[in-house]
């Protein structure tokens, strides 16, 4: 009897559905690598580092963190771009490669909308602005004042290049008409070292990197960029209720993959790292230190990527910002 073309049409997507569902059963079948763009120790670093051991133990295969740091980021993101998309390598970000970074460097070499399959923002986390312990500034006020009587001479430390912090201090000599020195660093570690020497006079810091520094007296907290007060630094004012609107920042940390992972593994994957970011071990450890869980879907991740994307563009173009 001769097959007929919807038969063949048929037996084909059953074909299809079959390696799909296998893909999945066995993905992971070798080392998971969660590659991080930056040096040991920062927010990212923090975060790749509590999810993997938890996926371990759920997966049964082995998840490293591969810490591929310079050039902002770009580094480690474009090896991945690079990798094969079989579910063996994920790039685990801040928002700095995908979001704030294509608007600054002109020969990057991935596309941050296109060359990427996204997984799931993982947790967020307000900037707060500090400075020294010793500092003569003890308020916002003091900040805008002082910069005001002395524009472009108090500097401001980043983490580097397209960080949160480091567009999150141009947004706010923006919204308040004034100017610092931005000193970038190769990533947070030295910069928060720095600060607390007195080598530079203030930083926009994600919480959970600075909360211990804060809580030991060794850095002041003036204010924080999320529209609520975090509940671990109560006693420190958003931006806005200290004068200064729109600035609410949130720095976050995501998941994306190289283009074209199996759709079936995508899925598992993003099954797999949510129920290990909701892990309470996982969660109690965010939490403390001021991270919010957020978890989402790869679909509402594309939707906040291109609002992001969007807002830091417009921040970029209004300050003539440039790394290149």
């Amino acid at each position: 009897m001769q097959e007929t073309p919807l038969k063949r049409l048929l037996t084909a997507l059953s074909f299809g559905m079959a390696a799909l569902a296998s893909n999945a059963q066995a993905w992971p079948d070798k080392t998971v690598s969660f590659v991080v763009p930056f040096p040991p120790g920062g927010s990212t670093d923090q975060v790749a580092r509590a999810m993997a051991p938890r996926l371990g133990e759920q997966l049964k295969q082995s998840f490293l963190v591969d810490n591929k740091a310079g050039a902002t980021g770009t580094i480690g993101a474009t090896f991945v771009k690079r990798a094969a998309p079989d579910g063996a390598t994920f790039l685990v970000t801040s928002l700095g490669p995908l979001v704030i970074v294509p608007h600054l460097v002109k020969s990057l070499q991935y596309d941050a909308l296109k060359d990427f399959d996204l997984i799931t923002v993982v947790v967020q986390s307000p900037n707060v602005l500090v400075v020294p312990a010793n500092s003569p500034h003890k308020s916002l006020a003091d900040v805008i004042a002082w910069q005001k009587a002395n524009p472009g001479k108090m500097s401001f430390a980043s983490a580097g290049n397209g960080s949160s912090d480091h567009l999150t201090a141009e947004l706010f000599w923006q919204q308040t008409g004034t100017q610092g020195v931005h000193v970038p660093y190769k990533g947070g570690a030295p910069a928060h070292t720095d600060l607390m020497g007195g080598q530079v006079d203030a930083s926009f810091q994600n919480v959970n990197s600075v909360l211990q520094y804060i809580k030991a007296g060794k850095m002041r907290p003036l204010a924080i960029t999320s529209p609520k007060r975090s509940p671990v630094l109560p006693d420190v004012p958003t931006l806005a209720e200290a004068g200064v609107k729109n600035v609410e920042v949130a720095s976050w940390q995501a998941i994306v993959a190289p283009k074209g992972l199996p759709p079936a593994v995508r899925q598992k994957a993003h099954e797999a790292f949510v129920q290990a970011i909701n892990d309470p071990r996982v969660k109690e450890q965010f939490t403390s230190i001021g991270f919010e869980i957020v978890a989402n879907t790869p679909e509402q991740f594309a939707t906040f990527q291109q609002a992001e994307y969007a807002r830091w563009k417009k921040v970029i173009e209004t300050g003539k910002i440039s790394i290149d």
